[in-house]
């Protein structure tokens, strides 16, 4: 008689549950001081005894090229969160796919600083397992908390299809042992 002892079941079509990227929100304080520096070009140019000419206004393709390259740098970083894993996309020119399997998360947490949460935004913290990605956060996402909820049943889901637990040791008594 043959049996199949497989760690795992067999896998079923993997859904995506959520795609989303970082809210340029999270930038308002940097953007901010672009404006302020852009104001502050244009007050400087306008004095003829500081700069002559109008090529001084050239000045404002700084502010303006900061503000653009945030922008586009975090337009470009997305998440997507399957019932198997979370993908995170990053890069502007040189892209980078970072793969979180579901059932390396330990422990998820989810914060609203009052900026963000005036904004109907938050953050989802991972501690995972994983080495090369010890802990995973996504910063001023929308939805946060459905976000949370579907990832805790996700991680729930896949580590039951796995067959994983998770192990907690702790030392608490070091000298008893001895």
């Amino acid at each position: 008689m043959l049996t199949d002892d497989s760690p795992t079941a067999p896998a079923a079509a993997e859904t995506v549950l959520w795609t989303g990227h970082t809210s340029q929100w999270i930038h308002f304080w940097y953007y901010f001081l672009c404006i302020l520096l852009a104001v502050g070009i244009a007050f400087a140019a306008t004095i003829p005894a500081v700069f002559t000419g109008g090529l001084a206004y050239l000045a404002l393709i700084i502010p303006l090229v900061m503000w653009l390259m945030r922008w586009w740098v975090t337009k470009c970083t997305t998440y997507e969160l399957t019932t198997q894993r979370l993908r995170m996309r990053t890069g502007v020119l040189n892209k980078r796919v970072d793969e979180l399997e579901l059932y390396r998360v330990k422990d998820y947490a989810m914060d609203q600083p009052l900026m963000l949460r005036l904004v109907g935004l938050g953050n989802v913290t991972m501690v995972t397992s994983d080495a090369s990605t010890p802990t995973v956060a996504m910063r001023a996402i929308p939805g946060a908390e459905q976000v949370r909820e579907k990832l805790r049943s996700a991680v729930q889901a896949e580590r039951d299809r796995k067959r994983v637990r998770e192990l907690d040791v702790d030392n608490h008594d070091e000298g008893a042992l001895k």
